[in-house]
């Protein structure tokens, strides 16, 4: 079907594969019955809206597409997954901030909030220090980590510098792939500290 640019027309929507901001599932989110997608003029962009596949989420999405499906941007926003189970509250809680504004594309904030998350770690695990740099490396002697951790530990130390203060350089820029790769060594360091030892438990209980 050929669109014209300068006029406003609905077009049958297609399904959309989307990680929900609601349940954090993988999903081919449907079109809403009776409810068409939207050129918009002068443009090769669509709106629509869309709902998850998961009967008790239903979560309800609108996006902006092209015109050959591919999403620009979706709100709410899709979000990193991330499982708090174990992990003591105002941790997952800063986390889970730094996630959200990593969603909104806010990746200054959200390296922020990745530094306040180490920070929080290190008092819940009473390391002792002036600065985050010092109670990191208290925390060498508190909990047990691979070398490589710890060093990661002091990465995103750095990391949260860059996005505190103008003048610390250590990254080019505080920008998307720093705080994915941010997010995703924050997730292993909370999961080998807070959860995988429960998951030995777990598994340990299932012995004869």
């Amino acid at each position: 079907m050929l669109i014209k640019l300068n006029q406003t027309m609905p077009i049958a929507g297609q399904k959309l594969s989307l990680r929900c901001p609601g349940c954090g599932n993988i999903g081919s989110f449907e079109p809403i019955d009776l409810i068409y997608d939207i050129s918009v003029p002068m443009t090769t962009t669509v709106l629509g809206q869309r709902v998850c596949p998961n009967p008790e989420c239903r979560t309800h999405v609108f996006c902006i597409l092209t015109l050959q499906g591919k999403i620009i941007r979706s709100y709410p926003p899709e979000r990193i997954h991330f499982e708090s189970g174990s992990i003591p509250e105002p941790i997952a809680k800063t986390f889970s901030e730094a996630i959200a504004c990593h969603g909104e594309q806010l990746y200054v904030a959200a390296g922020i909030m990745i530094r306040r998350a180490l920070e929080e770690l290190c008092e819940d695990k009473h390391a002792d220090g002036k600065t985050l740099q010092e109670r990191i490396q208290s925390l060498r002697s508190i909990v047990v980590l691979p070398p490589d951790l710890f060093e990661g530990l002091d990465d995103l130390r750095l990391l949260g510098n860059d996005a505190t203060h103008v003048e610390s350089k250590t990254y080019k820029s505080v920008g998307r792939e720093e705080v994915e790769i941010g997010i995703e060594l924050t997730k292993e360091i909370l999961k080998a500290v807070y959860q995988l030892g429960g998951l030995i438990e777990r598994m340990r209980a299932l012995k004869k």
